[in-house]
């Protein structure tokens, strides 16, 4: 392998000041400690081309279990890969130990009876115990850059000294503007289809062009796609309609023909669909990040309904619609996200009503599905004026002290229970009534 190229601070644009704080503790702390840290990733990559980060991985020398030692706000997960989530309130910084690609041999032994890696953190008993040992070795930084996906992705960032490593080539290929592959892609796509998903999504989201090379693997592998797992598929689809760059990473998926395997509804799409992921994006793209309130009902709610599954939806023997068995193509829909997307359907006729009751008014804030609805109709409802009414009543809502207020501002009264009356002839001990009396 080639010396890597190392760029110090005095020579690239990362500020610790841009760097999550919580993310620079766990790198100072590993440092403090004599193990290697670095940012890795996506985290450097948009470091690097002024974007603000999703979100900031760590890379490190030190060991699950040593990682945990390091910190009591830390758990440990996975099975075949053990990752260290260090915990700051609703935050989570991952931090996993550098590792390499072992080469699956052809009497390698079943996984039930393979030993589990020296060092890989495991416990007797525990499950994943007889995890592949191909699956938990450890490597170096070097060896950690050259299994990742694509060269912009392979970059670090060394707490150290504050300097940026670079061993695939990735500080060229930023420049350049090109998405490709480390490695042969023929080979890395064929390992992992769902990688040709991740490249057109991730070229379309930086406006990257494909590599040549890349592109033609697409073409001649991109059947593949269609044996990946269809929950890790909703996964990756979930995350497009999230990003603020779902209408780019859609139309990318069709010109590189993955979308008529996955969701061919989507292949030739009426202009609702692409509407609709505008607006998406335009709502998106208002926060620094995904807000919660784009749960996955919200996103895939901007597909189905465009595309008329919801009305249409197969219906169960009786002729009542199904919410359990709309798919989008081989996407299976989560029961539950239909069920809240019905409810959000069945509540934006009266949201849209200017003449409701005022009964019916102050019952709708406290209904399950109106927070869902009023952001529904914020991003698609081209309603500023309810909106704006729907909105204040809610605030209302939230300012009473229990949350019941009515229009007088006073709490509604509490219904007095009714003593439930004896059934005649029941005894009592004072009565000498029943058994008691009996002798």
């Amino acid at each position: 392998m080639e010396e890597p190229v190392i760029v110090p601070r005095a020579d690239h644009s990362i500020s610790r000041r841009d760097i999550d704080p919580d993310a620079l503790k766990v790198l100072y702390r590993l440092k403090e400690h004599n193990y290697a840290a670095y940012l890795v990733g996506g985290s450097v990559r948009d470091l690097l081309l002024a974007r603000r980060p999703k979100d900031f991985d760590i890379g490190t020398d030190a060991h699950p279990y040593q990682i945990k030692k390091l910190f009591r706000n830390c758990w440990i997960i996975g099975r075949r890969f053990r990752l260290a989530h260090v915990k700051f309130g609703q935050k989570t910084i991952e931090v996993a130990t550098f590792r390499k690609n072992v080469p699956v041999s052809p009497d390698e032994p079943p996984e039930a009876e393979a030993k589990p890696a020296e060092g890989a953190g495991q416990k007797p008993g525990r499950p994943g115990a007889a995890a592949l040992q191909r699956d938990n070795t450890f490597g170096t930084p070097e060896e950690d850059a050259f299994r990742r996906d694509f060269t912009v992705n392979g970059l670090f960032y060394n707490i150290a000294d504050h300097s940026v490593i670079d061993y695939v080539g990735g500080l060229g290929d930023l420049e350049r503007r090109v998405l490709r592959s480390i490695g042969d892609p023929r080979v890395r796509f064929v390992e992992d289809p769902v990688r040709m998903l991740r490249a057109a999504v991730l070229g379309a989201r930086l406006g990257f062009d494909l590599d040549e090379l890349v592109v033609e693997a697409v073409a001649e592998h991109r059947q593949l796609i269609a044996t990946a797992s269809s929950a890790r598929l909703m996964e990756e689809y979930c995350k497009i309609l999230r990003s603020g760059y779902a209408e780019a990473s859609v139309r990318a998926l069709n010109r590189l023909r993955l979308l008529e395997l996955i969701t061919p509804e989507l292949a030739s799409p009426p202009d609702a669909v692409w509407d609709s992921l505008a607006r998406l994006d335009a709502y998106r793209l208002r926060f620094q990040s995904a807000p919660p309130e784009l749960n996955n009902a919200i996103l895939i709610g901007a597909l189905l309904e465009p595309l008329g599954a919801l009305a249409r939806g197969p219906r169960d023997d009786a002729g009542r619609p199904d919410a359990g068995r709309i798919s989008l193509g081989m996407l299976p829909v989560a029961r539950r996200d239909l069920e809240r997307l019905r409810h959000v359907a069945q509540m934006l006729p009266r949201l849209l009503d200017p003449d409701l009751p005022p009964r019916v008014a102050r019952s709708l804030p406290n209904r399950p599905a109106f927070d869902d609805a009023l952001v529904w109709l914020e991003v698609f409802g081209d309603a500023p004026d309810a909106l704006d009414r729907w909105t204040s009543a809610r605030a209302q809502k939230a300012a009473a002290p229990d949350g019941r207020q009515g229009e007088s501002g006073r709490r509604p009264r509490r219904r007095r229970r009714r003593r439930r009356r004896r059934p005649a002839g029941a005894g009592t001990p004072e009565s000498g009534g029943g058994r008691s009396g009996q002798s």
